[in-house]
C-alpha cells in the first residue's frame, strides 16, 4: 500500500478495481493554503468585528454584584 500512496504522490493515477471494476482512485492531495485574496476578506472581517467591539468591564466583572468579596454568591 505505501508503494501505491508513494506512486500517487509522483503523480501517478492509481485506480484499484476490485472483480475488474474500478471502485476507487488514489490521487496525490495538495497542500491547503490562504489564498491571497481570502486573506484579504478574513483580515477586513476581522477588522469590522473589532471595530463594532465596545470597550467596557469583562464578563466576570458585569457579575461582580452577585458575589461578596470572597467571591461567595449573595
Amino acid at each position: 500500500m505505501t508503494d501505491l500512496v508513494r506512486r500517487a504522490e509522483a503523480g501517478e493515477d492509481i485506480v484499484l478495481t476490485r472483480h475488474g471494476h474500478a471502485v476507487a482512485r488514489l490521487v496525490a492531495m495538495r497542500p491547503c493554503t490562504l489564498g491571497a485574496g481570502r486573506a484579504a476578506q478574513v483580515a477586513a472581517i476581522r477588522a469590522r468585528a473589532a471595530a463594532k467591539a465596545l470597550p467596557g468591564s469583562s464578563a466576570r466583572q458585569s457579575q461582580d454584584f452577585l458575589y461578596d468579596e470572597d467571591d461567595r454568591p449573595e
